[in-house]
C-alpha cells in the first residue's frame, strides 16, 4: 500500500519540491527509476556548479517500507536508525533520510520534528 501511494506520488508529481528542513536549493521529485538493483523513487538535487547537471539520487521502495515500519514501531525516524539500518542509502548520501522524511510529509505520515527526527503524525 505504501509502495503505491509512493509510486502514485513518483509519478503524479514530478518536479515537486521534497520538503527538506535545511536545504538551500530545492530538491525535486523525478519519478520512478532503479536504485540499488531496487524500483525506487528518484529525486534530483541540485548542483552547486553552473557547469554541472542535476544530481539523481533514490530512495528504493523497500527502504520507504523500512522506515515506515520503523516510524509505525517507535513513533520515530531518525538519522541514527537510518544510518545502521539502511547503510545502503545512507552510503549513497545523507540527503536521502530527509528525502523519506519529507516523502512522508508530503503523504501525511510524518513531520519532521528536530534536527535527525521526523515523528509519526499519529503519534505527534
Amino acid at each position: 500500500m505504501l509502495e503505491e501511494k509512493i509510486k502514485k506520488l513518483a509519478l503524479n508529481s514530478q518536479g515537486m519540491e521534497i520538503p527538506k528542513p535545511e536545504a538551500k536549493m530545492p530538491f525535486r521529485i523525478k519519478g520512478i527509476g532503479r536504485r540499488r538493483k531496487e524500483d525506487a523513487l528518484t529525486y534530483t538535487i541540485p548542483s552547486h556548479s553552473p557547469k554541472s547537471e542535476n544530481y539523481v539520487k533514490g530512495v528504493t521502495f523497500s527502504e520507504f517500507e523500512s522506515a515506515y515500519a520503523e516510524l509505525k514501531r517507535s513513533g520515530v525516524l531518525t538519522r541514527e536508525w537510518f544510518n545502521l539500518e539502511l547503510q545502503g542509502c545512507a552510503k549513497e548520501g545523507s540527503c536521502n533520510f530527509t528525502t523519506i522524511g519529507g516523502v512522508f510529509e508530503l503523504l501525511g505520515l510524518a513531520k519532521y520534528s528536530e534536527r535527525g527526527t521526523y515523528v509519526d503524525t499519529e503519534k505527534a
